[in-house]
């Protein structure tokens, strides 16, 4: 059993392939914000890829964590100089394990965010991206602008204060760099956002101009911030991987990444002191991303939320046996059919048909294991990015909502916290004590969930959604989740 670390690396066996690259001389022009298990299984290896055909060695990343539990990954990061096992699992149960070797430094802003400044504001750092989740961005949900009221935000602003936020070292680097005549770095978020790039904008110079205005208006002016999409499933590590990678592999690994073959990044072009040449390792660098990221976000997005609910409330635990259920199958393929695609427009190079029966495929691959939980937790988030755009662009055009309205009527249903069974739901939300109060309300009041303006807008107010909506939960209590979705199929 080998410790994963840039010693033991080449006494792997000859199954894992590992860097092929000299490490010792690639430097860091990526500071990236964020390191979870997505990132490193997409823009990490991405790089890596590259690295391994002996290009961008100047493009190395440097991790940073801002949050308390990201304490975990720097010690992890430090113990294995950056390594990590990447293992690709295949629906026919073959597993397909990679060293990845891109990440060379990791600093986590609490302990010294000095040191996170300097490493932004130096000349070998062009590009600080960021994976740091929907909520990351700091926007209310209704309105889009920026929540100055967030305790580390009001802190941050405070005259002299040593930055806590993204936002704040961010913008205190970009300081510097202005100060000391430099150009500013490509700030690019990896996010599943839509307009990800638009709203980092929108999100960063609002808080820099309220910080330092001169600051604020030299982003808004000079700051790139390039769209993209960017899909791969990757499962939150278990310790069960732990052991599998031991297991099959004889590695020692704290922190391996686990996620499906598929994988898609799809780049606007837009920086502004060079990148890595992504396209070569099958990046699609392009001029618009917005076809590319409203097909996955109204299709595979949305999905997700189509069967997460009603499966967990059926008994499944995980998306593969809801997606290997035909009903289920059926439910979503007939949603992406007849209610997200009407919504989009045609996407350059993309059969639509092929890449929605792929998702199915994706979705029912038994090796991810991808649970339900993961799936189900911050709904708040998610439904009114990926979903309700769907719904008032179908009912703006006149066109099918009742699967749709149902998906939003299952979920107020699990939000009740406790399934068919009577056992109790852990709901994952910012905002779940709300949603709980107001869930358990849905017996006498079948609209008190969707009367919630600050995650439905006024979809309240539209008598074919209230309609379409109560008749579901109806169905839901009285039928249960797998009767409903018979009805609605």
């Amino acid at each position: 059993m080998q410790l994963l670390n840039a010693q033991t690396l080449g006494t792997l066996d000859n199954e894992v392939a590992t860097p092929k690259y000299d490490r010792s001389e690639v430097q860091a022009g990526i500071v990236h914000f964020g390191v979870g298990g997505f990132h490193r299984a997409h823009q990490a290896m991405y790089l890596d890829a590259l690295m391994s055909e002996g290009k961008a060695l100047e493009w190395g990343i440097c991790g940073v964590g801002v949050m308390a539990p990201d304490r975990r990954m720097q010690e992890v990061m430090k113990a294995q100089d950056g390594l990590y096992t990447l293992v690709v699992k295949h629906a026919d149960g073959s597993y397909e394990p990679r060293v990845i070797g891109s990440i060379i430094d990791y600093l986590f802003a609490p302990d010294d965010p000095e040191a996170v400044i300097e490493k932004m504001a130096a000349a070998e750092t062009r590009i600080v991206s960021l994976t740091v989740t929907e909520g990351g961005y700091n926007f209310h949900h209704v309105t889009g602008e920026f929540n100055f009221a967030h305790p580390d935000v009001v802190h941050d602003l405070e005259p002299g204060a040593v930055p806590k936020t993204t936002f704040g070292l961010i913008t205190e680097a970009l300081a510097r760099r202005k100060q000391r005549g430099m150009a500013p770095f490509t700030i690019m978020s990896c996010d599943n956002i839509q307009g990800n790039g638009d709203v980092a904008k929108k999100m960063f110079t609002a808080y820099a101009r309220r910080k330092n205005p001169e600051v604020g208006e030299w982003m808004a002016a000079q700051v790139h911030f390039p769209n993209s999409m960017v899909d791969r499933i990757t499962p939150v590590t278990t310790d069960a991987d732990r052991e599998e990678v031991k297991r099959r592999f004889g590695i020692d690994d704290a922190w391996p990444v686990v996620c499906e073959p598929f994988t898609q990044w799809v780049l606007e072009d837009h920086f502004n002191q060079g990148r890595p040449p992504f396209e070569d390792v099958g990046v699609q660098v392009v001029d618009d991303v917005e076809p590319y990221e409203l097909m996955k976000l109204r299709l595979l997005n949305a999905s997700h939320q189509a069967l997460t609910y009603f499966g967990y409330l059926a008994g499944y635990r995980y998306a593969h046996e809801v997606c290997q259920d035909t009903l289920f199958a059926d439910f979503l393929l007939n949603y992406m059919n007849e209610e997200a695609t009407p919504t989009l427009s045609p996407v350059p190079g993309v059969d639509l048909d092929v890449y929605k029966h792929t998702l199915i495929e994706r979705f029912s691959n038994p090796e991810i294991r991808d649970t339900l939980a993961r799936l189900c937790a911050e709904s708040s988030d998610r439904i009114p990015k990926w979903l309700v755009p769907v719904i008032r662009a179908q009912l703006a055009r006149g066109g099918e909502i009742k699967r749709s309205a149902a998906v939003v009527a299952s979920w107020a249903r699990y939000a009740e916290g406790v399934d068919e069974q009577g056992e109790p739901i852990e709901i994952v939300d910012r905002i779940k004590d709300e949603l709980i109060v107001i869930a358990q309300r849905n017996h006498e009041e079948p609209t008190a969930f969707i009367a919630n303006r600050e995650v439905f807008g006024d979809l309240i107010d539209d008598e074919r959604f209230v309609a379409a909506y109560t008749h579901a939960l109806v169905l839901l209590h009285d039928k249960g989740a797998r009767a409903t979705v018979e009805a609605v199929v």
